[in-house]
């Protein structure tokens, strides 16, 4: 885990990876968790039977969605930032999902900081490129900024 201790601790880590997350399980049980939450019951997700059959990856999918809500999980898991007030989620830029995540795949989150603009006072809007990857695959699911706002 990546220690910072301050804003400029951080800016001074821009361009590089700052750490790669713990490999998390993308279960059906996630799915259908995420499906209840969102509303998003498409059979491709939550149907396994007839995912099994019809689709062509064999069974269900996650929601590119789930992917992305992984993010400040990924995050969170490779770095701490000491003195910190608190942090907002500012939004998200650049986000595509290259490939499916199929039930029960593993998931981590490759992390690196790519800009840090200072929003005073003591505040750092950062963005954190992250590459999600899946176990195995030659793809990520997802590759995102994620920009953040900190206040110490």
């Amino acid at each position: 885990m990546e220690i910072f201790n301050g804003p400029e601790a951080l800016k001074a880590a821009i361009g590089q990876e700052i750490g790669v997350g713990a490999w998390v399980t993308v279960d059906q049980a996630m799915i259908d968790r995420f499906a209840e939450a969102t509303d998003d019951h498409q059979w491709i997700h939550v149907d396994p039977e007839r995912a099994a059959r019809e689709s062509p990856y064999g069974a269900t999918v996650a929601h590119g969605y789930l992917t992305l809500s992984l993010v400040p999980r990924f995050i969170a898991g490779v770095r701490r930032l000491e003195g910190l007030r608190l942090s907002l989620n500012y939004g998200l830029d650049r986000v595509r999902f290259p490939a499916p995540v199929v039930v029960n795949a593993r998931l981590r989150g490759r992390v690196r900081v790519a800009a840090a603009l200072d929003v005073p006072p003591r505040g750092l809007r950062t963005t954190y490129g992250v590459t999600v990857e899946i176990e195995g695959g030659a793809k990520p699911a997802c590759l995102a900024e994620a920009v953040v706002l900190h206040h110490w």
